[in-house]
């Protein structure tokens, strides 16, 4: 599933790229995430909690920032298993001057399997979108 967007962060492109870089801020914003831990340079250890429908389950996976262009942009992989299924995200975000704050587009695939996968394309489309508007915010208000 294609997901694409972008939302506007009331910070300066160099602060903003920070902000996304920082784990303690990654996993403050990450809607269900229970911890994130430094694995090596980019490269992180996640635990989450993951609901939809009356579908819910924990997540173990990584979370790895690759392709860094400070403060230009960057890659998000996000991969996690567990019972309910398996998640995998990858996205490339640009970040752009937007008057006094920054624009993030972001644009990237994410494939769940399993249980997960089972209430469908369109609900998960809309957990995937809502998850995503979830996360700027959290940004945005840090």
């Amino acid at each position: 599933m294609k997901i694409s967007g972008s939302s506007t962060l009331a910070l300066p492109p160099d602060r903003a790229y920070e902000m996304m870089q920082d784990p303690e801020m990654l996993a403050k914003a990450m809607p269900g995430c229970e911890s994130l831990e430094r694995m090596g340079p980019g490269e992180y250890r996640m635990k989450m909690k993951l609901a939809m429908a009356s579908i819910s389950g924990a997540f173990e996976g990584k979370v790895r920032i690759t392709d860094q262009q400070p403060p230009d942009s960057f890659r998000l992989v996000v991969e996690g298993t567990g019972k309910i299924g398996f998640m995998k995200g990858e996205g490339l975000l640009k970040l752009t001057p937007a008057g006094e704050g920054t624009e993030v587009t972001y644009d990237g695939d994410v494939q769940v399997g399993g249980t997960i996968a089972a209430v469908g394309q369109r609900l998960i489309d809309v957990t995937a979108r809502m998850m995503i508007k979830r996360f700027f915010e959290k940004l945005a208000s840090a």
